[in-house]
Order: structure tokens, then sequence, then C-alpha cells
């Protein structure tokens, strides 16, 4: 029977998939890191550059000392980073002068392993990402190979990918990252071995989200198939449309006779302190999901679909909610069928609403489209639709796309930002609005401590010194006793 390594998600993928990776602060994950380092993960997928992003914009936190601040409190388990390409924080292609600065600095400040995928599965684009990795003292770099529903899509297809991949030696394992929650335990039976055969001795991962409910079956297929690693997360932030909970996934597969070396007591207490978290801060915990086969047609991740569905509703217009979904499947199959993930799953699902709201398709072409159809993002899969090609290339806003100059190179942002900025800071700058980087750094400092069980007591606080007529505030529980008596205030 396998051994079987555990990859957690929680603070990454858990809080991206069901709180938009705004639910934890960076006091929240240091104060349970210390247990979360004894459970023996073989890495925690940690952060991305959008996350740390999210930090800036949203928590006024920043980014770089949540890296120093975790890592200094979990020294043995490797923090994961999943980078998208050549890219930081923004869309726009940078430059590998700006990549490998921001790669060094994340590996400076504790960071142990990348994980290399691309939007398109670009096996050449991810070998040179990786090369990058390697050259700043990354010690372990993973690729993440995208899985997808096509007809082109097949295991042939990924299978030649991953040869490309192992061929190159930049990689020192391989995952298939299934963000639709897709893949089946039938299919897993056949590409996972293929994969597997493809790769060699190196670790095969599986990474799959609950959305239709088939990632806890897949992941026991997947075991069977050669798969030695698996990414969970626990209960509170598992399910609904992230990754199966550690939980039940350690528990099965033990049933089935497979080893997994874990500290049982201390996975059930970071368990624990999630699910005291999200109801001290009013956050819902992932629930299991009904299969939904309509998800393999138009491959929409859960978040965006509800979000279409309400942005409709605003718009008065809920009955073309069914016929959005059927547009989606059409214009994915028109663009060559890109994998629906960021930012192809937001680009085609706003071009199909665009197209069902005209009543005309195509008639207005999003930007996002323009660049697509321009190689802004690499090459698709298969060939375009030639009367969508022929739309956008004689478009106005096509021609004005078609010159708009990229990211500035290093030595031009240095000497727009200042070359005394921090190297932190400048990267920053250098991919994000000046007004929200400024905010962070006028927040100060961060908190450090977190007691999910103090939340209560200081939401009531912060409520009650909203009002302006109460002058004294006596709080007693079992063990606390607080007494606040204000000046000037009306009785």
């Amino acid at each position: 029977m396998a051994s079987v390594e555990l990859i957690d998600t929680t603070m990454r993928d858990g809080n991206q998939s069901l709180w938009g990776a705004t639910g934890l602060t960076t006091a929240m994950m240091a104060q349970i890191a210390p247990v979360v380092d004894r459970i023996g993960f073989a890495a925690v997928d940690f952060i991305t550059s959008t996350h740390m992003a999210v930090a800036v914009r949203y928590l006024k936190e920043n980014p770089w000392e949540r890296i120093r601040l975790v890592r200094a409190a979990m020294p043995r388990t490797p923090l994961s980073f999943l980078t998208t390409g050549m890219r930081f924080i923004s869309w726009e292609v940078a430059s590998a002068e700006l990549m490998e600065l921001a790669f060094s600095l994340l590996v400076r400040d504790g960071i142990r392993r990348f994980a290399v995928m691309d939007p398109m599965n670009d096996a050449r684009a991810m070998i040179a990402v990786a090369r990058l990795a390697r050259k700043v003292g990354v010690p372990q770099v993973t690729a993440a190979l995208t899985y997808t529903v096509s007809p082109l899509h097949d295991d042939a297809f990924f299978s030649a990918k991953a040869r490309q991949l192992a061929a190159s030696d930049a990689f020192d394992a391989l995952y298939l990252k299934d963000p639709g929650g897709l893949l089946t335990p039938e299919r897993a039976l056949t590409l996972l071995p293929a994969l597997k055969a493809a790769i060699g001795a190196r670790p095969l991962e599986l990474h799959s989200h609950c959305n239709i409910g088939l990632a806890p079956f897949s992941y026991l297929a997947g075991v069977d198939a050669g798969v030695t690693r698996l990414h969970v997360a626990v209960r509170p932030l598992a399910n609904g449309t992230s990754q199966p909970a550690a939980e039940h996934v350690v528990a099965n597969l033990r049933d089935l006779g497979h080893g997994v070396d874990i500290d049982d007591a201390a996975l059930a207490e970071m368990s624990g302190y999630f699910a005291a978290l999200a109801q001290a801060e009013g956050l819902e915990t992932g629930r299991p999901q009904e299969f939904d086969r309509s998800y393999f047609r138009h491959q929409m991740p859960g978040g965006m679909l509800t979000t279409m569905q309400r942005q409709l509703n605003e718009m008065k217009r809920p009955e073309l909610f069914a016929p959005a979904l059927r547009e989606i499947e059409r214009v994915r199959a028109e663009l060559g069928y890109p994998i629906m993930v960021t930012p192809f799953s937001q680009i085609i699902g706003a071009q199909a609403v665009m197209n069902v709201i005209s009543g005309e398709r195509y008639g207005r072409l999003a930007d996002e489209v323009i660049r697509y159809v321009l190689g802004r993002f690499g090459s698709p899969a298969a060939p375009l639709d030639p009367l969508v090609l022929d739309r956008v290339h004689s478009s106005a806003r096509a021609k004005e796309l078609r010159d708009e100059p990229g990211m500035a190179s290093l030595s031009e942002l240095r000497a727009r930002i200042g070359r005394a900025v921090p190297d932190e800071e400048f990267l920053l700058r250098a991919v994000m609005p000046a007004e929200q980087v400024d905010a962070m750094l006028a927040a100060g400092p961060m908190r450090l401590n977190y007691d999910p069980t103090s939340r209560p007591v200081l939401r009531l606080l912060e409520q009650l010194a909203q009002r302006r007529n109460i002058g004294q505030i006596l709080i007693e529980q079992p063990g606390l006793r607080l007494e606040l008596k204000g000046r000037g205030t009306r009785a």
C-alpha cells in the first residue's frame, strides 16, 4: 500500500476559494503556524503574488513581512509560492530582471518551494520560470499542469506536456492542478498513470477542488494510480469550492490500508482553531457540494458563477443566466479552448455576458479578449474561429491595443519610482497603484496576536464605542471581568 504525504492548502487556496483571499490576516496565520509546523505536511501552499496584492489592497498589511513572520513560526515545513509565469501581481508580462528580483526576495524572506503553472500549459514558459527560480536558489520547484476537459485535452496531450517538463530537469515534482474539480475517478485511473510514466521517479501530486463533489473520490483513485502527495485543507476551509478535507482524506486513506504519517492531535488542533476563527469572524465554512454535470460544459469557477448571477439580477436580467452559460461554452470553443482559470475564465465569462446582453455576438469586444487574440497571453491550444479573428483584427480598438507599451524595464521603473526606495516597497509600487502602497505603509506595524475567543468581546466593545450615551461598560464572564469608564460622556 502507498505512503501518502499531504500538502496543506488552508491558508492560500482554502482562504481564496471560500473567503475571497481576504478572510485571513497575518496575525491569524502566524498564531496557528507553530501547530501547523508540528503536523508533518510535506509543504504548505501559502501565497501567490495575487494574495500579496490582496494583503496590501484590502488588509493594509505588508506581504513580505507576512512571509517572514509565518516562516519564523513554521521553520520546518516548506512554505510554497504559486507563480503563473512571468508576471508579478499585474497581468502584464514583466521583464526577467523584475521577476528575478521578486523571486530572490521571496526566497530571502522564507519561501522554500515554488509551484510553477502557466494558464495555457505552455511547457517552454514554465521551464523558463523554473530555471529563473533555480537561479535565485529555490530549493524545491514543482510543475503544476492544469487540467481541463475539451476535445483537445486528452491523456496524450497531458502526458506529452509532462514528458517535456520532465526532460528539462528543471522540476523536482509534478502535480495535476484541477481548478474546476472536473477530474473523475475513471479519468484519474487513465490520466494519472500516463503522467507518472512520463515523469519517472519524480513525485506525482494531485490538487483538485470539490466544486461538484468528485475530488474526494478522485483522490482515492489517484493514490491507486501512482499519486503520493495530495493537496488538502482542514475541514472549516475545505469542501465547497475548496479542496477535500484533510481529516476525511486521512481517514479514508488509512481505511484502505495506506499510510499517512502526520500528527493527528496537531491536525485536530489546527482544524479547531479555524473553526473557532470562522465562528468569531462570521465566515461561512465549506460544505460538500452536489454533483452538477453542467460544470463539464461551462467549467466556470463556482465563485464566478455566483458573481455573474448576482450581476444579472442587479441588472434586472436574471433570465439571461442560462443563455450566458450556453454562450460561455460557445465562446470558449471559438477562442481555442482556453483553460477556465484566471484570467481566461474572467475573459470568457465577460465576453459571453456582453454577447447575450447586446444580442449581437462580438458586437462589443472586451479589451482582454482583444489582447488574448493578439497573443498577449500566449498561444491557444487550438486555432481560433476565423470569424472571431476577423472581427477582432478589424476593430479600431485592436489597432490601439496592438501598439500599447508593455511593462517598463527594471531600470525605467527604478528611475520613475526612486532608486533609494527599498526593494520590497519598490516591487509593490512597480505593479500596484501608489495610493494602495501608501495606505499600507501608513497603517504601520501589523497586529501580531490573534485569539478567536476574544473576538466577540472586542466586536462588542467596538460597537459600544460608537454609541455616545454610554458612560460605563461592564463585561463579566467566567475568568474575566472588564470595566471601562468614559470621561465626559452622558450617563
